[in-house]
């Protein structure tokens, strides 16, 4: 009876044993490959074969060995560098590499690591912006406008490109983040342009003061010959209102009872003004007001 229960607890163990055994082997055959990578298969260090087709693979067990290679577009961010500008002055560049993997084969034959290839990527951008930026003076290139900076972007990652090539990539964007000035001189630039600045200013302001001077000038003048043509308009209405005046006068006297009438209107007019308040006048006898107050 022991030795029936002894014969089975050693088969369930060789059940297990099989069983794990299968796993182990089964889990050193198969390899995945997703759909944003390369499989890059070696046997005894010795290159087998690119998987690039994504699924569920086979390979030799213990013999084979599978490294994994990004199919997808990486960034690698360049650390910030100085460069001498064509009028020997410094500018602090702050760059970005866009690039990928083209050639699995050729990248594991040269350079095997994504950590070298940004070492090597990074020393060639900094060749190509410190040649392409050393033919243009400093003022320039910091008063470029997008269309002059997205320029050097393209020119830069031409030349990129064409040297990176061989190591199995392509590149597919080089990019200026950001230009600035060294720390040292920051200050000493800042001022010069500050009194650039100034200079402008003044002389636009110098020219806007002349334009006014001119426009006031000229409003002033135009101003002097509407009051002369006012002045003179209203001495020639003056001169016809008093035309008109005299002649209303020669007709009120041009008959006896006219005038007559005229100077007794006028009188009243006279004694009207002068009889307000309490007054004492005295008055010749002979006065045309003493014969109008004394007729019956």
């Amino acid at each position: 009876m022991e030795k029936v229960q002894k014969s089975g607890v050693v088969g369930s163990f060789l059940k297990i044993l099989i069983l794990i055994l299968l796993v182990v082997t089964l889990s050193n055959t198969a390899y995945l490959v997703n759909e944003n990578e390369y499989a890059y298969v070696t046997r005894f260090s010795k290159f087998v074969k690119i998987q690039n087709t994504a699924g569920l693979h086979f390979k030799l067990p213990i013999l084979d060995k599978v490294e994994k290679i990004p199919r997808y577009r990486m960034m690698y961010d360049i650390p910030p560098s100085e460069v001498l500008t064509g009028d020997k002055k410094t500018l602090v560049v702050d760059n970005f590499a866009v690039w990928r993997i083209d050639d699995p084969y050729t990248f594991m034959k040269t350079v095997s690591r994504i950590s070298e290839m940004e070492n090597r990527i990074d020393a060639v951008v900094y060749n190509t912006v410190k040649n392409t930026l050393g033919t243009m003076d400093q003022t320039d290139i910091i008063n470029s406008d997008n269309g002059s900076i997205d320029d050097i972007n393209i020119k830069i990652t031409e030349i990129v490109n064409a040297q990176l090539k061989n190591y199995g990539i392509s590149t597919l964007a080089v990019e200026i983040k950001r230009l600035d000035l060294p720390t040292d001189n920051e200050s000493a630039v800042f001022s010069r342009m500050i009194s650039e600045r100034t200079q402008m200013a003044e002389s636009y302001r110098a020219d806007g003061n002349l334009e006014a001077s001119k426009v006031v000038n000229e409003t002033d003048k135009e101003v002097g010959i509407l009051l002369s043509k006012a002045e003179a308009t209203a001495e020639e209405l003056k001169g016809q209102g008093e035309s008109e005046y005299m002649k209303i006068i020669a007709d009120a006297y041009s008959t006896e009872d006219r005038e007559n009438y005229y100077e007794f209107i006028r009188s009243l007019e006279a004694l009207k003004v002068t009889m307000q308040g309490e007054k004492t006048i005295f008055l010749p006898a002979d006065s045309f007001i003493v014969k109008v107050l004394n007729r019956n």
